[in-house]
């Protein structure tokens, strides 16, 4: 049986995700309520059997490193772990200069495991994934490296990088957001776009980031630096992720990737959990996401006065633990953990981070409410988007965002 590591890169600065990532790294920001970005690799991981995880951090990893800390605890008896590794500067004074290089600088990580395969996968993206199937076809197809790839319609091609497949599935060309993308075989209308997910054959990952840091003109990232050279010299294959197939796992939901790279696609992506039929089960006990437990009571529900239209109530949404609806209405919405929103108030499309606080009468639509924030009483937000822009961040698509910890007046 090949010897497995991970190293999942989560050292990026996440700046299109601002505010959200202004005091955390963009792995580490909550999704789905109660769970971090980066526990959806973790956990594919973990129930694939890869029980041997590096996690590279970089940017504000305070809190990333505490959650993994606290919630990731492997057994070492059997040699299982989920390692946060901060940038060490092994090769001089620089941070890590891109993906390729955070690798190159950890290479004592490699020679003291000594495995056989290397998954080297980003940790900001939601998905379900059996890693198995892909180390599988990359034994199978005797590749030096297997890059995971998701079918996109080929008008969107452009914001990827594409990749062009010999029927096989060796890699024939990689284009980096080509205005012409080549389709996919068999399929005309969809072309195969880099998922930032590679598996590598030991030697050859060590040889090429080494290669790749001798090149002073190098971008020294997987992608433009890497993979669209390898693939000139050694056997590169593509693995089409839309057939992973992970048990528990419905027909709708195979395939589904969210990139959560922006704050309006963020967004997006936990309302679809609120639906009433999701296209991503979070309740698949098969293929369970995992994260960090807490010891907080029960969600509750007070006051049924319907005299005075003074009632607890939360429809098509999510609420987490130690949450208290307390005579107020919750309606398509994310709560994360020791929410309490009071009486009278009406919370609609929205995103509650943790012990936030919505004060009575409070009317709040389309909004990303960060940790530790009071909203008074009587405040509107989100149903005026050019007196919200006076005082909060609103994206291009109307989600109003409020920082953590701000003093809303």
């Amino acid at each position: 049986m090949a010897k497995l590591l991970a190293m999942i890169l989560a050292g990026g600065a996440g700046t299109r995700l601002e505010p959200l990532t202004r005091e955390r790294a963009k792995p580490a920001v909550p999704f789905g309520g109660r769970y971090r970005i980066i526990d959806f690799v973790l956990s594919n991981f973990a129930n694939s059997g890869v029980y041997r995880m590096k996690v590279l951090t970089q940017y504000k990893s305070d809190s990333l490193n505490n959650h993994l800390s606290r919630a990731w605890r492997m057994t070492a008896f059997l040699g299982h772990y989920v390692e946060s590794v901060p940038a060490q500067m092994r090769t001089g004074m620089d941070w890590y200069k891109g993906s390729a290089d955070a690798i190159y600088q950890n290479l004592n990580i490699i020679t003291d495991e000594e495995p056989d395969c290397i998954f080297v996968f980003g940790a900001d993206h939601v998905y379900r994934m059996d890693m198995r199937q892909m180390l599988d076809f990359h034994l199978a197809k005797k590749a030096a490296c297997t890059v995971a790839a998701i079918p996109v319609p080929i008008e969107q091609g452009r914001d990827f990088g594409i990749i062009d497949v010999g029927p096989d599935g060796q890699m024939r060309q990689f284009l980096e957001k080509p205005k012409d993308p080549p389709p996919m075989p068999g399929n005309p209308k969809m072309c195969l776009a880099s998922m930032g997910n590679y598996l590598f054959s030991t030697d050859v990952l060590v040889q090429e980031v080494v290669r790749d840091a001798a090149d002073e003109a190098s971008a020294h990232d997987f992608g433009k630096s890497i993979i669209s050279e390898l693939y000139k010299r050694a056997p590169v294959y593509v693995y089409d992720f839309a057939q992973n197939r992970v048990p528990g796992q419905e027909e709708k939901e195979h395939g589904y990737w969210r990139d959560v790279g922006n704050i309006d696609v963020y967004f997006q992506s936990n309302m679809d959990l609120a639906e009433v039929d999701p296209i991503f089960n979070l309740y698949n006990d098969r293929w369970p996401i995992y994260t960090q437990p807490h010891n907080y009571p029960p969600a509750k529900f007070v006051f049924a006065d319907l005299a005075h239209k003074r009632v607890g109530n939360a429809t098509d949404s999510l609420v987490s633990e130690g949450c208290i609806i307390s005579g107020g209405s919750v309606n398509r919405s994310i709560l994360s953990p020791k929410v309490r929103v009071h009486s009278y108030s009406e919370v609609e499309d929205s995103i509650l981070f943790e012990n936030v606080s919505i004060g009575r009468r409070c009317r709040i639509r389309r909004a990303i409410i960060d940790k530790n924030v009071e909203i008074p009483p009587g405040m509107t937000i989100g149903h005026d988007l050019e007196e919200d822009k006076r005082r909060f961040h609103v994206t291009s698509g109307g989600v109003v965002v409020i920082p953590k910890g701000m003093k809303v007046s």
